[in-house]
């Protein structure tokens, strides 16, 4: 089966998300998996340098003690998931446009997986700046992919219209909150659920897979 997932680099529930799905294919040894990821920008208004973390939090919060309850509830669930939030860390929120780009060159290689989870890793444990270009090939060598070329990708405009277009195209298909999973295209689950939710979904597949055709 095949699995889109329509999430974004800066939300942690993707990055939990993210975990509980693998755990999920994990438990069913029955489930063979190919993932796409796509592109959601939870800020498509962001400018491309992003802007100071409290300046953010402020607009989208509020106050900080909003702020905090909502890290609280998210590290505890990171925490279930080995997945240690540092917000203290994070000093900018980036636009997430041009992190979508290396994902979408890591897929066109075959593997975004290892990119996507770097990503995730850099933002939410490391506190790294994901907006800026630099700090981007270097996550992708770290990854295993060719810094030189991911600079020169990155120093481009490539991919930019299909990450634009895959945005759009969640948003007309309704989704307006990520992660969402979508499973052989007509199966969808939203939020990080917990891995036992994924087993309807996959058992609708796979039912699926195996009808006669008349």
């Amino acid at each position: 089966m095949h699995i889109d997932i329509v999430s974004d680099v800066i939300c942690p529930w993707c990055f939990i998300g993210k975990r509980r799905l693998a755990r999920a294919i994990e438990q069913r040894p029955d489930v063979s998996a190919s993932i796409t990821w796509r592109a959601f920008q939870l800020n498509p208004d962001m400018p491309d340098e992003g802007m100071p973390r409290e300046k953010y939090l402020a607009a989208k919060f509020g106050t900080g003690a909003h702020a905090q309850r909502i890290y609280t509830t998210i590290t505890q669930a990171g925490a279930s998931e080995n997945i240690s939030f540092a917000f203290d860390r994070i000093r900018r929120t980036p636009s997430s446009r041009a992190a979508h780009r290396l994902i979408r060159y890591a897929t066109r290689g075959g593997n975004a997986d290892p990119v996507v989870e770097a990503l995730f890793s850099a933002y939410f444990e490391q506190g790294r700046d994901i907006g800026h270009r630099g700090t981007l090939s270097d996550i992708a060598a770290e990854a295993g992919l060719p810094r030189g070329e991911v600079t020169e990708f990155l120093a481009s405009e490539a991919a930019l219209d299909e990450v634009l277009a895959e945005d759009r195209s969640a948003r007309r298909l309704g989704i307006s909150g990520v992660p969402c999973f979508i499973v052989d295209g007509g199966y969808a689950i939203s939020g990080a659920q917990e891995p036992e939710f994924f087993f309807p979904l996959f058992d609708l597949a796979q039912n699926k897979a195996v009808q006669p055709v008349e």
